[in-house]
């Protein structure tokens, strides 16, 4: 497997896009490691509020994760105007295909998380709370992997469409007038269930794009369901700083993210 490869999720798909942000799409992007034996893996979900996908919560975040010995996959999901459930449908086609090939590729199929940044936060927690476990009966051998994460991180993502919701992605995701039940559906932190996967977490107190109140209701649901979790709030800092490289306070989240993921067996 070659530095930075691109993989179609479903052969010629990519070819058929609406738009300039989704030309490419959807695909994954590789970013392997040289390992002894299996390496860990993470699906990273780059923000944008369904409208596009920003580079540097992309490629950067793949190269930390290399740094900590995981191989990392950029995803290429579909934004507006396509809706509900294409970009979903976009995560789990990733998580199935990187368990397939996970022999191929020197990853361990039980070790496979997926990481996203604000709208790519909500797609990757809706990921990990709308998950099967494959249809066995499907002709396409990708189709019948689970596409459960075995991890989840979330970095200042969107979680709710409801009081605390961002428009913008819920516009784009959902379109101008969705139906109740879809809001509901989509609201992620109405779905964990003792299934979700361990969570990490951070966001800031005064974001004032997605408020903090998102990453506070997915983790007292994570508690109410006694999902492991691993929460931060750090007191001040605007939305979207991505690895936070420069940021007084945040500058520490891959650091404490890194212990976790040692924890979780994954680095």
């Amino acid at each position: 497997m070659n530095s930075a490869t691109t993989i179609e999720l479903w052969p010629g798909a990519s070819e058929i896009s609406i738009g300039e942000e989704n030309q490419g799409c959807p695909s994954l992007t590789l970013y392997p490691v040289a390992s002894e034996g299996l390496s860990s893996a993470v699906i990273v979900c780059p923000g944008g509020g369904y409208g596009r996908r920003a580079p540097h919560e992309g490629e950067p975040v793949a190269k930390w994760l290399n740094g900590l010995g995981i191989s990392a996959f950029v995803l290429n999901y579909r934004v507006a105007p396509y809706e509900h459930p294409i970009p979903l449908q976009d995560a789990q086609r990733a998580i199935r295909t990187v368990r397939h090939h996970a022999e191929q590729w020197g990853i361990d199929p039980n070790r496979l998380g997926i990481l996203g940044f604000s709208a790519g936060g909500h797609l990757a927690s809706s990921a990990g709370t709308l998950f099967d476990a494959g249809n066995q009966e499907a002709e396409d051998p990708i189709e019948r992997q689970s596409s459960r994460p075995d991890a989840l991180i979330l970095c200042y993502p969107v979680i709710s469409f409801y009081e605390f919701g961002h428009v913008g992605s819920r516009k784009n995701l959902l379109g101008e007038a969705p139906d109740e039940k879809l809001v509901t559906l989509l609201s992620t932190e109405k779905q964990v269930s003792s299934d979700t996967p361990p969570t990490f977490l951070w966001h800031t107190a005064d974001d004032a794009a997605v408020p903090v109140e998102n990453s506070l209701l997915f983790a007292m649901a994570l508690s109410r369901h006694k999902v492991p979790y691993d929460l931060h709030v750090f007191e001040s800092g605007r939305h979207g700083i991505g690895m936070a490289t420069d940021h007084d306070e945040a500058y520490i989240w891959p650091e404490l993210c890194a212990n976790w993921l040692k924890k979780q067996k994954f680095a």
